[in-house]
């Protein structure tokens, strides 16, 4: 038996050559741009000092970098414990169909409308102890609650502005996975009188992995990324409470212009942001593989 190959049309690649376009000048060349900025102190647009490394040596040794990292870091990392979790059970509290899905889909997501700056205004008018809901409450219930004066109370407050913007992109993602199961899955289970929790944690809770690893991987990114909320919300403070890397590099570039310094700690930024959606990427398909094994 005689086995033909198709030839490879070569034509294709034009198809595709559009793309690379756009990613050359959206992507590459400004990153190109950075690097360039990175290893030399600019005088004047006339003259450029070569300092190697230097930038990037003064900006790890910054005391103010390492306060945002660990800012950075505690927020990311709450960001996910609380929006994951509340994610998921706000999906599997929501209608399976009918008008109550539709009117449920619209109310969730009327959040995720509303642009950065405005949510940031929102809950500054909320904080408020004189017109604001949340800080008259608190003041009646003899709370001293100062989101300007105190950093708790400032880093709570973004981090509850943050959940109650972005947890509905979680439930969402988990809905679609929800609806994705097929019902045999649940005819079985019911012929076998599995509990819910039974139920969610054999047949639903796996069947959603592939959605929840691309709801941790984007809100990790986002929240690592925030910058306009806060900003609005508390400007960085109370002090450096709320300061977050992306603030850090904004001042450095915009506030003091350095430009060298500022473009050593974007590269360095974006390697941090990879380095852990890498880990956590493989954490999570450890998992999945692990679970698949034990099931076997």
């Amino acid at each position: 038996m005689s086995t033909t190959t198709k030839p490879v049309n070569q034509k294709a690649w034009f198809l595709i050559l559009p793309v690379f376009i756009c990613v050359a000048f959206s992507a590459i060349l400004p990153l190109m741009t950075v690097v360039n900025y990175s290893v030399q102190d600019i005088i004047s647009p006339e003259r450029r000092v070569f300092v190697g490394t230097e930038w990037f040596a003064s900006v790890m040794r910054d005391e103010d970098l390492h306060a945002a990292l660990w800012n950075q870091m505690k927020f990311s990392m709450a960001v996910l414990a609380v929006e994951i979790p509340l994610g998921i059970a706000l999906a599997l509290a929501m209608p399976a169909q009918g008008w109550k899905a539709s009117a449920t889909l619209v109310i969730v997501a009327l959040s995720l409308l509303i642009p950065w700056n405005v949510v940031g205004t929102i809950w500054q008018i909320f904080g408020r102890a004189d017109i604001g809901l949340l800080g008259h409450t608190l003041e009646n219930l003899g709370i001293e609650y100062s989101y300007t004066g105190d950093a708790i109370h400032a880093w709570l407050t973004v981090l509850l502005m943050d959940v109650w913007h972005w947890t509905p992109l979680v439930a969402l993602l988990a809905y679609a996975g929800l609806r994705s199961i097929p019902d045999a899955y649940y005819q079985a289970a019911r012929i076998d009188g599995a509990s819910k929790f039974a139920v969610f944690r054999y047949i639903q809770l796996p069947k959603m992995r592939g959605v929840l690893m691309i709801a941790v991987l984007l809100r990790f990114m986002d929240s690592f990324m925030i910058y306009t909320e806060p900003f609005v919300l508390t400007g960085g403070g109370p002090g450096n409470a709320t300061t977050f890397l992306s603030q850090y590099l904004t001042q450095k570039a915009v506030g003091q212009f350095d430009l060298g310094p500022a473009a050593a700690f974007s590269l360095i930024y974006f390697l941090i942001i990879l380095l852990f959606c890498f880990v956590l990427y493989n954490w999570m398909q450890s998992l999945g593989q692990a679970e698949k094994e034990v099931q076997s």
